[in-house]
């Protein structure tokens, strides 16, 4: 079904029902607002476990809880959560992070839409492009990072707000064409004159800034539990093909170059691991965790390419076949390096924590 989905850019909503059904939406939610209240470990497990088989149904998931509850839940009042989360938490509705635009994607802080406060309504103006989980038929909105001061200054003040799917002047157009995560739901979005109720602002005024690098250090996990399970799935399909496919009068796993590609594979998936699982431990202990959530990214997202580079590898001509899994994870695994943070991010945020820079 994986395959089938990917070659024809499907969003399944039946997977979604049944993901949903599994309790993996608001995995981290206390029961007062729907969720399941797991800590954050076991809802990197589930990412990672989903990953094992398809990315584009581990990125609906991780999206919708990291990205997409997580905002409303971390920073939301009592009424938006009692508005919004039970619905998200069943998994009966969707919603997006708007944070990257044309013109800012690892400059987060380049942010042109604009918010302006009008008597009781803030009216944003502006655009966000490659925004997961904002056009499907149960999208029911988007949190929104706009400029709510001096467009121009240097510093500007940004603020976050809740918009929902059907508020004139706002438009999600779903993407296509993408060589990865082809079964999950893209969007470019666009507000025009598009007017909020006061009410909507996520938090307090000025906070938006605080309140996007928060999330991203939790997304980051969810985005190392794909490289994490990624690598595995990768690995366990490239072991199975090396032990059944002969040349030579035996299984090439067992010439002593293809095994020691098995070995490292091996090794570097559970040093992901224990770098992932010990980075949402030390967030369910409310510990800081950021320099450890840029780690796990960043190692996992690149421990799954060199996983799936061997694995194609390993296949030799058939892993270079859309009907051989391994095609598919070593397409998918490339966005793990620019999502929600570029490698070439992670290794300043990483030098800065450490005395560095």
């Amino acid at each position: 079904m994986a395959q089938e989905l990917d070659e024809t850019e499907t969003f399944s909503y039946e997977l979604t029902r049944a993901m949903a059904e599994l309790g993996l939406f608001g995995t981290f939610v206390s029961e007062e607002f729907g969720g399941q209240e797991l800590d954050y470990l076991s809802y990197v497990i589930a990412v990672e476990e989903l990953a094992r088989v398809d990315a584009s149904q581990a990125a609906t998931v991780a999206a919708a809880n990291s990205l997409g509850i997580g905002p409303i839940y971390y920073f939301g009042n009592e009424k938006q959560k009692k508005k919004y989360l039970p619905k998200l938490c069943r998994g009966e509705m969707l919603w997006g992070f708007g944070l990257t635009e044309p013109d800012a994607g690892s400059d987060a802080g380049a942010c042109r839409t604009r918010a302006v406060l009008d008597n009781d309504s803030w009216v944003i103006n502006g655009s966000k492009i490659f925004i997961t989980n904002a056009s499907t038929d149960i999208s029911a909105g988007v949190t929104v990072m706009a400029v709510t001061g001096n467009c121009e200054a240097s510093r500007k003040e940004l603020s976050c707000f809740l918009v929902e799917t059907g508020t004139p002047g706002y438009t999600a157009q779903p993407m296509h064409g993408k060589m990865m995560w082809r079964a999950s739901n893209t969007s470019a979005l666009y507000f025009e004159d598009c007017r909020v109720p006061k009410e909507n602002l996520l938090g307090q005024q000025g906070k938006g800034f605080h309140q996007m690098l928060a999330t991203l250090d939790g997304g980051r996990l969810s985005i190392g539990a794909m490289g994490l399970g990624g690598a595995q799935g990768c690995y366990e399909l490239a072991l199975k093909y090396a032990k059944e496919r002969c040349q030579f009068g035996r299984p090439i796993s067992t010439f002593q170059a293809n095994a020691f590609k098995l070995a490292d594979m091996a090794m570097e998936i559970e040093a992901a691991r224990l770098l992932l699982y010990k980075a949402s431990w030390l967030k369910d202990q409310n510990l800081p965790f950021t320099k450890e959530a840029a780690m796990a990214k960043l190692y996992c997202s690149e421990v799954m390419g060199r996983v799936a580079n061997h694995a194609v590898q390993l296949h030799g001509g058939y892993g270079l076949m859309k009907e051989y899994d391994v095609e598919r994870f070593y397409r998918d695994q490339k966005l793990l390096e620019i999502g929600e943070g570029t490698s070439e991010i992670q290794r300043i945020v990483i030098s800065r924590l450490v005395g560095a820079l």
